[in-house]
């Protein structure tokens, strides 16, 4: 292998936002005859993947240079530096920087530099490295904010990003203002807290402040999405836009994590279980067409079968759609590791059943579809996506990136079929 260095991607949207980001500043500096593994740390599964694919890429070219960044590198870069397969471990600020590029770029990695990761709790921006055009040719991502101020029980990602930072407005609307000139037809906002944006901020603005101006001051963006919210600090100004932006499209993916009021005290979460229930109704009454997606852990410490119970039942109340359920496993060096666990089997059984709830869910959901008409955006030319993120497939060609019109003529379990 020589030239371009390759980049391996492991875990969340924003971590994709950042290897694009990476790609470019490595190929400023320029970084040769490297393998670039950005990692996730979500879960203890999430490192144990991590490592797996270190070696798998060592095997795959050994003469290669090996820089292991990413979450998994910042909370625990000992792991990562004791690997035979590493060469270099950077952490999640240095891997946004042009000067760690350069460094590295050099033609001999020197042990006072194989491990590069600061405190990123006393970072206090966000990185930036802004780039124009991360996706697909459909649809962009913009990062508007990165870390995290809360202390979920089960969560490691604060120690991997930090304290919750925000990208000012006028960068976001600048930045969105060259998208849709470069031909984007979607913009789509991310964060790790993304409803948390603007708290460090002056005047301290809310998410819906930024949703408002960017649809304001960027009239000719067809479509705006935001990612996932943390429901209870959504504001005014969101339902607002709930309500009248017909740009912002109706679909939301909610951090709930569980239907049990115990259990998300003891995650130490902000919001109760009725609380996600009245979001979810007002947000349909605003918008009938809403549809959402949840995150939600099954199995989570001392959680008994009436509490997993409660998560079932939440998957109707709140009519959700989109799950992504989670198999609870205990992440060293946070609260729930130390709580009463599980047994394995059960959690392994409740997530099929918290599985098989929301794929019930999809298929209704598909169903209800029949008949309607929706503007797609085409993101091959056989397949698009609905304003409410449903996939629809084509049997014959649309132009990529395009939006179209289309009628829903039946589904196949997991997708819309239309004309």
């Amino acid at each position: 292998m020589s030239d371009a260095p390759r980049f391996t991607t492991l875990g969340c949207r924003l971590n994709a936002y950042e290897t694009e980001a990476m790609k470019d500043l490595a190929g400023q500096a320029g970084l040769e005859n490297a393998v670039v593994v950005n990692t996730c740390a979500v879960t203890s599964e999430a490192v144990r993947k991590a490592r797996q694919e270190i070696r798998r890429l060592r095997r795959a070219h050994p003469e290669a240079r090996l820089i292991v960044t990413g979450c998994a590198a910042q909370t625990e870069p000992e792991t990562f530096a004791a690997m035979a397969e590493v060469d270099a471990v950077i952490g999640n600020t240095e891997k946004m920087q042009g000067d760690t590029w350069a460094g590295l770029a050099a033609d001999f990695i020197g042990d006072a530099e194989r491990v590069q990761v600061n405190d990123i709790m006393s970072v206090t921006e966000t990185a930036g490295h802004l780039i124009d055009g991360f996706g697909t040719r459909s649809r962009a991502y913009v990062q508007v904010q990165n870390g995290c101020d809360h202390r979920c029980t089960f969560c490691i990602i604060p120690y991997g990003r930090g304290n919750s930072r925000s990208v000012p407005a006028g960068v976001v609307v600048d930045q969105i203002k060259r998208l849709v000139g470069a031909g984007y037809n979607e913009v789509v906002l991310t964060g790790v807290d993304l409803t948390s944006w603007g708290a460090d901020l002056p005047s301290q603005p809310k998410l819906g402040d930024l949703v408002m101006r960017i649809l304001k001051l960027v009239p000719d963006l067809p479509r705006l999405r935001i990612s996932s919210i943390d429901s209870i600090e959504v504001d005014e100004n969101l339902m607002q836009a709930i309500a009248t932006e017909p740009r912002l499209m109706p679909h939301l993916h909610l951090s709930l994590q569980h239907g049990d009021d115990l259990i998300l005290k003891r995650m130490k979460r902000r919001h109760l279980r009725d609380d996600a229930i009245r979001f979810a109704e007002e947000a349909r009454r605003l918008r009938p067409e809403m549809t959402f997606g949840a995150d939600i852990i099954a199995g989570f410490p001392t959680e008994s079968e009436a509490a997993f119970e409660n998560s079932l039942r939440l998957v109707e109340e709140c009519h959700l759609t989109w799950l992504h359920v989670f198999p609870y496993s205990p992440r060293p060096g946070t609260p729930a590791a130390k709580m009463p666990q599980v047994d394995g089997r059960a959690i392994k059984a409740r997530a099929a059943r918290l599985r098989a709830a929301g794929e019930a869910r999809v298929a209704a959901h598909l169903a209800e579809q029949q008949g309607c008409r929706h503007a797609v955006l085409m993101e091959n030319p056989r397949m698009g996506r609905t304003e409410q993120f449903t996939e629809v497939s084509f049997d014959s060609d649309r132009p990529e990136g395009a939006i179209v019109s289309a009628t829903v003529t039946g589904h196949t379990g997991t997708q819309l079929t239309a004309v």
